[in-house]
């Protein structure tokens, strides 16, 4: 087998899908490795779309993470990590005889896991006798390796299965038919567009859980786990598509715990703010739902003695994450605090970040401030040092509701149903 621009005046959809890959990183170590939970990976949000196949794998011992505590979910998978793989997920009895490949040593580290995905019939060689243990698997492998190891063979026309992807002209000759059984027994998992499989695409740890686990659901191991992104042919279901907000568009937010935020001109602060209204097509289609949360840091601006937001992540209501790329205006306008002030009107209704209530306390006396809550609940304790001795302080003053409106700074894909 050969293996080879504002929105409220309107907005371009289209179907499209990018895959992000990284260095290569392990995905299973050749040592032993602790069960974790998606809970304990510093990079896997709950809310993150393979969460929950990530953790399952994880608390059965099929994947793990990095001794970092991160779990490089958009990292591609090799060949041998992913034998390593199969090889903990799937108990088989062999079917042919083991070979020699020419290009995996006798110490090489997943020596053991390739012969038995070799043998148990998952996985197969190149011309040569090579297996190329070090190189990217691509996603139509992956699951042509699981639907060859489970005998998996398709039950309707394997071209009318595959008409369901808009690119099932991408997937190989070879690739067909174990596709077209792996997408009837729902273990294709398409992210962020069910229509597309993007067949060529080296595969991430993610989607290699993701796959692994339907297959496992497939075999009836493991229960099945409720997702938009698995492909189900007989759902009826209208399948997700990409949207791209464009570069240029406002998304108006606003901040419920306080009418004033209060920094440092210098202090890096976090702050989680709330979409305040729908963003929506020319033709009224809602792309990020009023709800929404934006989360990010205010960050001071050099040369302008100012602050400004600064977004990180977008988390739509549904629980869909996405990276984002947008800022506030920068805010400038300032409030002193002098040694003896009366503080009720100046800190009434407002939130501070650590470098502010240290500030105040130490300038004003007022220890109360210190052990009060400020944003990110950051300790100030220790901060409070660098500012004893002065009789004032300038802190910059934010409005959430008017001050912190942003502008996206480059296009937006998300994902629609």
């Amino acid at each position: 087998m050969k293996l080879r621009n504002r929105f409220s005046s309107g907005l371009a959809a289209f179907m499209a899908m990018s895959i992000t890959t990284g260095t290569i990183t392990p995905m299973i170590t050749p040592t032993p490795s602790f069960a974790q939970t998606v809970n304990s990976f510093s990079d896997v949000q709950s809310n993150y779309w393979a969460s929950q196949f990530i953790q399952e794998l994880a608390m059965r011992g099929v994947i793990a993470g990095f001794p970092d505590g991160s779990f490089r979910p958009e990292a591609p998978v090799t060949r041998a990590q992913f034998a390593a793989m199969l090889n903990k997920a799937f108990q088989k009895n062999q079917i042919r005889q083991a070979t020699r490949f020419v290009d995996v040593r006798s110490n090489y580290w997943a020596l053991n896991a390739i012969q038995q995905a070799y043998t148990t019939g998952f996985m197969s060689g190149y011309p040569g006798n090579r297996f190329a243990p070090e190189e990217n698997i691509p996603r139509q492998q992956v699951l042509v390796s699981l639907a060859n190891g489970l005998e998996y063979r398709p039950q309707s026309n394997v071209e009318g299965t595959l008409q369901f992807f808009n690119d099932s002209a991408s997937i190989a000759g070879y690739a067909r038919s174990p596709i077209a059984a792996a997408t009837e027994r729902q273990i294709v998992v398409n992210y962020p567009n069910l229509r597309f499989l993007n067949p060529e695409r080296v595969a991430t740890r993610a989607q290699v859980a993701a796959f692994i686990y339907q297959a496992l659901v497939s075999t009836n191991q493991v229960a099945a786990i409720n997702s938009p992104y698995i492909v189900a042919l007989n759902t009826g279901e209208q399948a997700p598509i990409a949207v791209v907000i464009p570069e240029g568009t406002t998304i108006p937010v606003k901040y419920d715990k306080a009418e004033k935020i209060l920094v440092t001109q210098d202090e890096t602060a976090p702050l989680t703010l709330t979409v305040a209204q729908n963003i929506v097509t020319d033709r009224g289609r809602v792309v990020i739902p009023a709800g929404s949360q934006v989360v990010g840091q205010l960050k001071p601006v050099k040369g302008k003695k100012g602050s400004q937001f600064v977004a990180d992540r977008l988390i739509m209501t549904g629980g869909q994450e996405y990276k984002i790329n947008a800022q506030s205006e920068v805010i400038t306008k300032t409030e002193t605090i002098q040694k003896g002030s009366r503080l009720n009107s100046a800190l009434k209704n407002a939130a501070l970040g650590a470098g502010a209530a240290a500030a105040v306390s130490a300038v004003t006396g007022d220890r109360a401030i210190a052990t009060e809550e400020v944003l990110g609940g950051a300790a100030i304790g220790g901060l409070i040092g660098a500012f004893f001795g002065r009789n004032s302080v300038d802190l910059i003053v934010i409005n959430p509701n008017t001050d912190l409106q942003m502008t996206i700074g480059q296009n937006l894909q998300v994902s629609l149903k």
